[in-house]
């Protein structure tokens, strides 16, 4: 059914992996999977609706039980093959990446090398999964502390990096034993879960193990949320979203990525070129359809002219168009609803007595290919005050350090940000006051290392990915005494 390039048996993605086996979902609904640049259809898909949930969530749960009996090393094996899997199936991945999330070139491969990355940290993580000996004040008496998978997790992925932030989660929880049922996002059900899915089949992973559901999330996301088997849901996405979710979620645990609106703040004494690059980079990669991107430039008085002129002069040479080009360095946005909410975000900063320097209008085949946007403003003008998700940036002027860090908090979100200065030792005692759950000093802000710690402050959600605090996240604690002596008790 596929009217673009796309070098994959489309078909296989027609059907959705629950209860071990691939079939259409039980819904009378379809969805039509389009490329965002092109206009073509990729997949139609008949969607699957609550009982699949249901089906899918048993699953998961009866095939968890045999899952977290296999040795460490087998587990781990399959982490790796799907690894393997992903090299050989990189031209495959890379396309569906381009033609369904409409990532440009660049990005499809720093998307696939993140997942690869996914796989392998992953891979050791049965090996890093341990207990603990407390002391005991009962004699004989001995307390361990044994770590267990949860059971069963529930993930609900985006569409910006579909095939990484639906693979952070869901390696890491197999990784430890858990099963899951994963919701993509209604965007990129390829590449947010049925190709997942597929890797980890060819590296062989059980059935059943691992459940898709591509459905509303009028039909199924409640259900998803509000079933009994999940011990914890995973969601990374809007802020409006995951607060629902934590309070439908009642007394399951949550790990939850939500909105930004991140600072990148260059002080006086920055190095302009590397500090332009970065900015250039943090705002506009992925059309800046990122949480942790740059979503506003604070440049202190003693650069900020110099530093305008420069940025809005590299801005101005970055090239928009077909994706799939090597060349392409902005593409298209995800969809209509998306691009109209950018626009209204840059008329009513306009109307707000911001200064647009650098704009165009959408074009492309489909509409949705809208270029660079510079504009300089207050903190308080829309494209500043709120996440934008779009190809533009936002210079705020900063009198000096202290108001530079007073307007990188002004915000309801804290995810990721940025310092730029020649004085390491300054940039850390600024990065230590922002408040955010990552703050890169002389750097981008969009993190590029799987196994780091990975969430946000205030409003940006709770929850860490990577390393060691996934484990945390996808395992419990289970205390058993030994009493090794016959206690005498007081009764």
């Amino acid at each position: 059914m596929a009217s673009s390039d796309v070098s994959y048996d489309t078909e296989e993605f027609e059907r959705m992996p629950i209860g071990g086996h691939w079939r259409t979902g039980g819904s009378e609904g379809t969805r039509a999977d389009t490329d965002p640049y092109r206009g073509g259809t990729l997949v139609e898909i008949t969607l699957a609706d609550a009982a699949d949930v249901d089906e899918a969530y048993q699953s998961a749960r009866a095939a968890q039980r045999e899952w977290t009996q296999r040795l460490p090393a087998e587990r781990a094996e399959v982490l790796r093959r799907a690894a393997d899997v992903l090299i050989r199936r990189k031209d495959q991945v890379i396309d569906w990446l381009i033609h369904e999330s409409g990532s440009t070139r660049i990005k499809a491969e720093a998307e696939w090398n993140a997942t690869r990355a996914d796989f392998l940290e992953a891979a050791s993580y049965p090996y890093r999964v341990q207990g603990q000996i407390l002391p005991a004040d009962v004699a004989g008496k001995e307390s361990r502390i044994y770590r267990r998978p949860l059971g069963v997790v529930g993930v609900i992925s985006p569409w910006n990096w579909p095939l990484h932030l639906s693979n952070r989660s869901v390696a890491p929880a197999l990784a430890v034993g858990n099963g899951v049922v994963l919701k993509p996002a209604s965007d990129t059900p390829v590449t947010g879960g049925l190709l997942l899915a597929k890797i980890l089949e060819e590296a062989g992973l059980p059935a059943g193990l691992l459940n898709v559901i591509i459905g509303r999330g009028s039909e199924v996301g409640d259900p998803i949320v509000e079933h009994p088997i999940p011990r914890l849901i995973s969601f990374t996405g809007s802020t409006e979203v995951g607060l629902g979710i934590r309070q439908k979620s009642q007394i399951k645990r949550t790990a939850l990525e939500l909105g930004g609106n991140g600072p990148l703040v260059v002080l006086g004494d920055a190095d302009l070129g590397n500090a332009i690059d970065a900015a250039v980079f943090g705002s506009f990669f992925h059309q800046g359809q990122l949480c942790i991107r740059a979503n506003r430039v604070i440049v202190d008085a003693a650069v900020h002219d110099e530093f305008v002129e420069r940025f809005v002069d590299k801005v101005r040479g970055l090239r928009s168009g077909d994706p799939a080009e090597a060349e392409t360095v902005v593409g298209p946005i995800i969809n209509r609803s998306q691009l109209e909410s950018i626009q209204d975000k840059i008329s009513r900063s306009r109307d707000a007595g911001a200064e647009i320097l650098l704009d165009g209008e959408a074009t492309g085949p489909t509409g949705l290919l809208l270029p660079p946007h510079v504009l300089l403003g207050d903190n308080n003008v829309p494209t500043a005050a709120e996440e934008v998700f779009g190809p533009v940036a936002t210079v705020v002027r900063a009198h000096d350090e202290d108001h530079a860090l007073k307007l990188a908090n002004e915000t309801e979100h804290g995810l990721s940000s940025s310092v730029f200065t020649r004085d390491i030792e300054r940039g850390t005692r600024f990065a230590q006051l922002i408040d955010a759950g990552m703050t890169h000093i002389n750097d981008q802000p969009i993190n590029d290392q799987a196994n780091t710690a990975f969430g946000g402050e205030k409003e940006s959600g709770v929850g860490r990915f990577g390393g060691e605090w996934a484990i945390e996240e996808f395992t419990t604690d289970h205390w058993i005494s030994v009493q090794h002596t016959p206690r005498q008790f007081p009764m």
